[in-house]
């Protein structure tokens, strides 16, 4: 059975930080395109990060550059996203998803076929 499952999420105060793990079973990451994308309440859904099938190519939304890395260890089939200074506006439900075809860094979940069930995310003092 193909699974993402997000783990990490929680409550934090601006200025913390989280670690958000998205460990996939049923396939490997190998060759895959991985990517996290946010929800937050009343708007659509945005690309936060990516990371092309190799690790060679990253990318990041405009309003985490500088504060999140993603990252990916694939003897373990996991994806991290480290999420550093973190600020009320991060406030959302993060969802790791998989791009098995394409293989590619896109901040576009038009990309994805596989998703995870989602974490959430409250960054509030």
């Amino acid at each position: 059975q193909v699974q993402l499952v997000e783990s990490g999420g929680g409550l934090v105060q601006p200025g913390g930080s989280l670690r958000l793990s998205c460990v996939a079973s049923g396939f490997t990451l190998d060759h895959v395109g991985i990517g996290w994308f946010r929800q937050a309440p009343g708007k659509e859904r945005e690309g936060v990060s990516c990371i092309s099938s190799t690790g060679g190519g990253t990318a990041y939304a405009d309003s985490v550059k500088g504060r999140f890395t993603i990252s990916r260890d694939n003897a373990k089939n996991t994806m991290y996203l480290e999420m550093n200074s973190l600020k009320p506006e991060d406030t959302a439900i993060y969802y790791c998803a998989t791009d098995s075809q394409y293989a590619y860094c896109s901040l576009d979940g038009s990309f994805y076929d596989g998703w995870g069930q989602g974490t959430q995310v409250t960054v509030s003092s």
